[in-house]
């Protein structure tokens, strides 16, 4: 963790993840528990494992924040008292949410609560309300422009609230306003607001014209298919505007999003926290935050959008279904034994094959990502160019452990 006021907070869909951003800097994680979180597809924790998800993050002198942010429904109120409950036992730092029920029972177990995105709190009016709640952190509408964020924050100073303003600096981001949508539950059933949204908006849609048949193509581009939010060249501006949490999006996406992700922001945010507020120490954070901006781009993404900190977007829609990452993994082994007083792992070949000098990817849940580029390695105890299905390697490398898998980066 690092001491500044400006907190990185990572996303962590399963173990894997949450010890990968652990590991790349950031200052806490988030992360659902089963049934009420919006990220049902995730691999969730359950209250048994909040005890671990603290002391983890205590290791790293990190927060944890479980994501309680879904609707919910009268016969699960005895259900989410008892996983608030826990949450507390277990020195959970805090709970993000927005449904009143979920906050009356963090107030009744005198839990510490964060307002979600999915409130659409976007006057202060409305902070002053749930500050006086005992909101500890809002996550303001994602359609906010920078200006109007600070003159919430301004606000906040004046009146000396103990609310701080969190907003999502990078990841996906929702045709409908805050997140709050009915199309999947419309055509599939499936509730947006539950956390198990189908992403139909996504695809691509053809309209038909029903007198004549005559159909077309809404264009190029995903007509609801926004661009990936990447605020990293701008986090000074977001920064000075007072907002003091920093998001990342993607409890559903992998570790090597979560790792490169997570520590690009960190580098980002050190660097500006780095330099002198002049017009040469803003040029140098501009110059590594294009750099950080250009390394992001390898991980899944539909293209890069400035969200509304700026104004209405323009050309914000995806381009193709999918995602426009630069790199792909492909599983080629298991690990079989870590050595580690030599620092060896020996690695069984199950598929594709590993050539010298290609760049690896090891993770597992106790060992979270481990990436080392221009892979050398031994076959039949000598160096080798190539391995092939069936070949035990040995390479040196940090820490893995017995059944961490591994992937080639290509």
């Amino acid at each position: 963790m690092q001491n500044n006021a400006i907190e990185l907070i990572s996303p962590a869909g399963d173990w894997t993840c949450l010890r990968t951003a652990l590991q790349a800097g950031a200052d806490a994680v988030y992360f659902g528990a089963e049934g009420y979180n919006m990220r049902a597809s995730s691999r969730s924790f359950i209250p048994g494992d909040f005890p671990e998800v603290a002391a983890a993050c205590r290791e790293h002198e990190a927060k944890a924040y479980l994501a309680l942010n879904t609707l919910v429904y009268d016969d699960e109120l005895e259900a989410v008292r008892k996983t608030v409950a826990a949450a507390k036992t277990a020195g959970i730092d805090a709970v993000i949410c927005w449904d009143m029920a979920v906050i009356e029972a963090c107030r009744t177990e005198a839990m510490p609560f964060h307002l979600s995105t999915q409130a659409s709190i976007s006057n202060y009016a409305a902070v002053k309300h749930y500050a006086a709640l005992g909101a500890g952190m809002i996550v303001l509408a994602r359609e906010l422009r920078l200006e109007q964020l600070k003159a919430i924050t301004d606000a906040i100073k004046r009146d000396k609230l103990p609310v701080k303003i969190e907003c999502f600096v990078h990841g996906a981001m929702c045709v409908a306003v805050s997140g709050r949508c009915f199309m999947s539950q419309d055509l599939f059933g499936k509730s947006a607001n539950r956390g198990e949204c189908l992403q139909p908006c996504r695809r691509k849609y053809r309209v038909t014209d029903t007198d004549e048949k005559f159909e077309l193509d809404l264009g190029e581009d995903y007509v609801m298919s926004p661009k990936d939010l990447c605020a990293i060249e701008f986090i000074d501006e977001l920064a000075e505007a007072g907002i003091t949490g920093f998001k990342i999006e993607g409890r559903n996406r992998s570790p090597e999003y979560v790792q490169l992700a997570t520590a690009s922001y960190r580098r980002a945010i050190d660097a500006f926290l780095a330099e002198e507020n002049t017009t040469e120490g803003r040029l140098r954070f501009r110059k590594t935050a294009k750099t950080l901006k250009a390394d992001l781009a390898k991980a899944y993404n539909r293209g890069f959008s400035e969200g509304f900190y700026f104004g209405q977007p323009f050309d914000a829609w995806a381009k193709r279904y999918g995602s426009l990452g630069t790199e792909k993994k492909t599983y080629i082994g298991i690990v079989q034994k870590y050595y580690p007083k030599a620092g060896v792992a020996e690695i069984l070949i199950h598929a594709r094959g590993l050539t010298a000098g290609e760049t690896l990817s090891i993770q597992g849940t106790e060992t979270g990502l481990v990436r080392f580029d221009d892979a050398r390695f031994y076959c039949n105890e000598a160096p080798a160019e190539r391995a092939g299905k069936g070949d035990l390697v040995t390479l040196k490398c940090e820490r893995v452990r017995k059944g961490d898998k591994v992937y080639v980066i290509e």
